[in-house]
């Protein structure tokens, strides 16, 4: 019986159709249907291969913790759970220009050094290429195998001689290609192909592979999801092009957590190490101005505080705009109907723009505190208190909730010079002997003692229409 003859597989999702259309069903992108090579049919007459039989064990055993190499950069190991496992896979995906490669060829550089056999096989760019980029890294001297390569056969049949190395750089998935499929590198089937031949390489050497791959628009990692899925690990190298700041991210680890961050600076020469994150996202913030309040964060276990800026203006338009940076924007969304709707605070005839500075993005809901003192701020134009930290989440009845490491959150704000703490009255106990504390029960109280300090009212409808 002949396999699933599909030869049009979407570039986006990799659904398989039996023709070509314009736009893809799946995932609803346009111009992403390309026609593949077919895959090849079992031969007819052909026996079927007999499974080989494999001993099955118990689920109970003595267990060992993966031995783990570290890269030698703090703020890598932070992300990946304490170094590279042997024979584990890691996918790190980024926006172009973001610095996925100066990383990598300074992880290689580093292992290098500490005597470790590191290749960083290139498919974009030639060898002369990749060492100029060493050369102004000041890394030339580091004892890296380097190749400009896309034959995956070749580049296992070449890796195997030897001792297994610990460290393999695969730049970028996405050009790599594997005579086992009929199809053009960059492909759905190529790079599924191309990432399944280089995972079992992996899995039966020990060596740790590193596989770049390219974003989509949407910053989604580009391909087939099954890689993101096959690896054990996939990194996300996060980030503005004009700010110096980069954020590196786990979406998944198998072998650690998916909460940590490691927050790097570009430099001139290459990524720097920020030990002390919060010192440098709030280096530039402006004080005594409306609208912008600090936030006491937690990133996996790690406190950071960083600047949340907000911006309520008039609107000459039929829809206000609602425009978000570094925020889920259904969270924004969230926080004004409940400022609408308890507070008494109409935004309907206003533009709402939200901004975290330094490129950093918040997952975590014990910001809402913090924007709406922002938004409430910037409307009333009334300047929060600069040796002030909010943090508390906002339930939809307009109560602060409590939220998790109150102590650790406090303690980063101590350290870096803040004096008060606006946070959830239920938390009150877990920081007491640290610095002054300024509960509040419900967001209704926090808005009315910003409004009273506001040089124009938070309501200027309402006053509108009472004259």
């Amino acid at each position: 019986m002949a396999r699933r003859n599909d030869s049009f597989v979407c570039q986006n999702c990799g659904a398989h159709y039996g023709r070509w259309q314009g736009r893809c069903d799946a995932c609803g992108e346009w111009n992403t249907i390309a026609e593949e090579g077919a895959e090849r049919p079992i031969a007819p007459g052909r026996a079927p291969r007999k499974g080989r039989r494999f001993a099955l064990e118990p689920l109970s055993g003595e267990t060992q913790d993966a031995p783990r190499l570290a890269s030698g950069i703090a703020e890598f190991d932070r992300v990946t759970g304490g170094g590279f496992v042997r024979g584990s896979v890691l996918l790190l995906g980024g926006d172009p220009g973001i610095g996925k490669s100066t990383l990598l060829i300074q992880v290689a550089a580093t292992l290098a050094r500490a005597k470790e056999r590191a290749a960083y096989i290139s498919g974009e760019e030639a060898v002369a290429q990749v060492r100029l980029r060493a050369e102004r890294l000041g890394l030339a001297g580091a004892p890296v195998e380097l190749a400009a390569e896309t034959s995956v056969e070749d580049i296992i049949a070449t890796l195997s001689e030897g001792a297994t190395p610990r460290l393999v750089i695969i730049d970028s998935i996405q050009t790599m290609w594997t005579d086992m499929v009929d199809s053009a590198p960059g492909t759905v089937t190529q790079v599924r192909g191309a990432a399944q031949t280089l995972i079992r390489f992996a899995k039966r050497s020990g060596a740790a592979v590193i596989l770049v791959g390219h974003v989509t628009k949407d910053g989604q990692i580009a391909g087939p999801r099954v890689v993101e899925h096959m690896v054990d690990a996939v990194l996300s190298f996060e980030g503005e092009g004009s700010n110096q700041f980069r954020i590196l991210r786990a979406v998944k680890n198998r072998f650690g957590p998916t909460d940590e961050i490691g927050v790097f600076e570009m430099t001139g020469s290459g990524l720097r190490e920020v030990a002390n994150p919060s010192e440098l996202f709030l280096s530039e913030r402006d004080l005594g101005s409306p609208g912008t309040a600090v936030f006491a964060g937690i990133e996996g276990s790690r406190p950071l505080l960083v600047e949340m800026q907000a911006l309520v203006a008039p609107t000459s338009l039929g829809t206000p705009r609602r425009a978000v940076v570094g925020w889920d924007q259904s969270r924004l969304s969230m926080v004004l109907a409940v400022l609408e709707a308890h507070c008494g605070v109409r935004l309907s005839g206003h533009d709402v723009y939200l901004n975290v500075a330094g490129g950093l993005r918040i997952q975590e809901p014990a910001a809402d505190l913090a924007a709406a003192a922002a938004l409430v701020s910037s409307l009333a134009n009334a300047p929060l208190a600069a040796d002030a930290v909010f943090f508390g989440e906002v339930s939809l009845s307009g109560a602060v909730r409590p939220v998790a490491q109150t102590a650790a959150r406090l303690k980063e704000a101590q350290k870096l010079g803040f004096a008060r703490a606006i946070m959830p009255e239920a938390s009150r106990a877990e920081g007491e002997g640290t610095l002054t504390l300024e509960t509040v029960g419900s967001l209704s109280t926090l808005v009315a003692d910003i409004a009273a300090r506001g040089k124009r009212p938070a309501r200027p409808e309402r006053r509108a229409a009472n004259e």
